[in-house]
This record gives C-alpha cells, structure tokens and sequence, in this order.
C-alpha cells in the first residue's frame, strides 16, 4: 500500500529519542548553533513559547552547563521540569512576563532569545502566516524589553508572500537579520528562522510596542505616541509608517515630531530617513528596482524612493529638487548617500 501522509517519525524523530530530546525541533536549534554560533558568549537565555522544552533542553545543556548560565522558559502550558531552567508559565503577549523574566536575571538584561511557537494551522496559508506573524511581534516585543545591546534574538516564521516585511520590521532593532532553513526542519514546511544579531534599538525608542496592538484596552491612535516611537511602532506592528488606519482619507497630526528642516523649508522627519536606511538592504535587493514612500509632515510632503545606493527625495508639488542639507554627498541630483556622522543618523553600517 503506497503511503498517502508525510512520516512524521523521520531519521530526526528517532535520533530525538535515541539522544533524549523531548522533540525533534531540539536538532533545529542545535543546527542553527553550528551555523551562527548562537551561544558563544551567552550566560543567559530565554526560551519563549517553550513546550515541550526540546530547545530549553538545548539552552540548558550548552549554557547551564557552564555552571554560571541562566536559562528562563516562558509558555502558557505547563511543561516538565528541566534542570537548570526556570519556568515562567505566562503569557508573551503581556509586560508583566518581560518584567517577571528581568526579576529572575536580578535585573541583568538576557543575552540570547530564541522563540520556535507557532499558531495552530489553519490551512488558510494568508490567516496562518498572519498569526504567526503576531506571534512574532509578541516575542519581539519581549525582546525589546530583556535583551541587551549587542544581544541575539531567533524565532521562527513562516515565509510567505510578505516576508520582506519582517525581514525590514526586524532590521530596524538588529544590525544583522539572517533567513535560515536547517537541515532538521521539513522541505514541505514553510517555516524558517529568522537570526537576528546586533540588538541596537534605533536613539530613543522606548520598549513598549504592546500597546497599540496587544493590548486591547489601549486606544490604537498612534498620534499619542511622540519621538522616535511614532515612526518606529506603526511600521513594526502593522508595517505602516502613517498611522493606523492605513485607508484613511483625512490628514494626521504629526506636529509632535522632531523634525529637520530640508529643501528650502520641507520638513522631513529624521526618524523616517533613519528607518528606511536601516530597511533598505532588506527592501531594495542591489540593481532589483525601488520603492516610494510618501512622508507626511507639517509643510510637505517629500517623496522618498530608495535606490541601492541611497535615497532619493522629491518634494511635492516643488519647481525643483531644492537644496540637500550641508554635508550630503550625491551622485546626481537628488540622490542621497549616507555619511557618517550626519544628525539624521544616516550611518553607512545601516546600509
């Protein structure tokens, strides 16, 4: 008789149990340790969405062994107990956890995060890739709360149509933001793990991405938010960089931004341009065509199309480019390329 289902007890499956890991996801991890070299130098980890525990299991062989490691596990179920784990059983979608997380490190921030949760799959791949993609702004939203500069952060995603936008939501936090498939995991499954390296929150953002989405009881007006966070959490918690509603047909109050005067009296808001750079490899792959974003702001509105080697800006309904702001080198008119040191925070490690 021809099979007619996948077998899920794979050469993977059996070595689980012949080596005691309490699932086979256990290797994936392992995996992306010899790729990435995850735990060189970490003393404390969590494991977010962590039943069964095969990757606790993993955090606490490689890091608990060390005698001085500290490894946290955070799930909504209860799971067996692990040596040199502590379990939080607690919901990642709540500020109380990241708090809980930090009083067990005694204030020290982790220098490793990993997330391998998943929703229950629908068969409705757009529904699933969307749960799975709120998954992941919850365990991003931990991370931004408890991991240290410089610290990495790995979570699974499914990759579907509007991966690139993860991909750029992430690239706003971590310097470095890597795609792997390892061999463990199976070629029919859509799911990989997204590496991030390099924690380095862009200047003033305040860790609290919960609100407008996750919290319920919260007002989701992005208009309350002021700084760096009124650029930065529109765009990571629904890929927006104006507002909420994204269908809207009336005008915003964005007085409240910090602004840098450009072209002749065009305001334009510096935290945009340190966004889209910070974005820019993941969006604009090299000699692969643009994008356009319209920025609002108090007196104009530019345009910005990003290019493989800069940015471009065109403010709208003006007779001409205008002037650059001093000390931005172009090619051509128009073109902007980042230069160190600038107060718009256009570095060339971003690009």
């Amino acid at each position: 008789m021809g099979r007619t289902s996948k077998d899920k007890r794979d050469v993977y499956y059996r070595l689980a149990k012949e080596n005691g890991w309490r699932a086979r996801s256990a290797f994936k991890l392992l995996q992306l340790d010899e790729e990435f070299q995850l735990f060189q130098g970490v003393t404390r980890a969590v494991d977010l969405c962590a039943a069964p525990g095969s990757w606790s299991q993993v955090l606490s062989q490689k890091i608990g062994g060390q005698g001085s490691g500290h490894v946290v596990a955070v799930d909504l179920q209860a799971m067996a107990p692990l040596p040199g784990v502590l379990q939080i059983q607690g919901d990642i979608t709540q500020l109380s956890t990241a708090k809980e997380i930090i009083q067990h490190f005694e204030g020290c921030p982790a220098d490793l995060v990993v997330c391998d949760g998943a929703p229950d799959v629908t068969g409705l791949h757009d529904v699933d890739e969307y749960m799975q993609a709120q998954l992941l702004l919850a365990a991003l939203n931990i991370a931004t709360h408890v991991l240290k500069p410089g610290g990495c952060f790995v979570a699974k995603i499914f990759r579907g149509r509007d991966v690139t936008l993860i991909y750029s939501q992430l690239r706003v936090f971590f310097s470095s933001v890597l795609c792997a498939k390892p061999r463990s995991s199976r070629n029919s499954s859509i799911e990989a793990f997204a590496v991030c390296k390099g924690y380095d929150p862009p200047e003033g953002f305040l860790p609290d991405l919960t609100k407008p989405l996750l919290d319920h009881s919260y007002d989701p007006d992005f208009n309350q938010l002021d700084g760096p966070t009124r650029i930065i959490v529109p765009f990571v918690t629904c890929g927006d960089l104006s507002a909420y509603d994204s269908d809207r047909s009336y005008p915003l109050d964005v007085s409240a931004l910090s602004t840098v005067g450009w072209m002749g009296g065009a305001v334009l808001c510096s935290q945009v341009l340190t966004m889209c750079v910070r974005t820019l490899p993941m969006c604009v792959p090299a000699a692969r065509g643009w994008f356009r974003i319209q920025v609002h702001s108090t007196h104009a509105a530019p345009h910005l199309t990003a290019l493989p080697g800069g940015l471009r800006i065109e403010e709208e309904g003006a007779a001409g480019q205008g002037d650059l702001p001093p000390g931005l080198p172009h090619e051509h008119s128009g073109l902007v390329a980042p230069v160190p040191g600038h107060s718009t925070a256009l570095h060339p490690a971003d690009v």
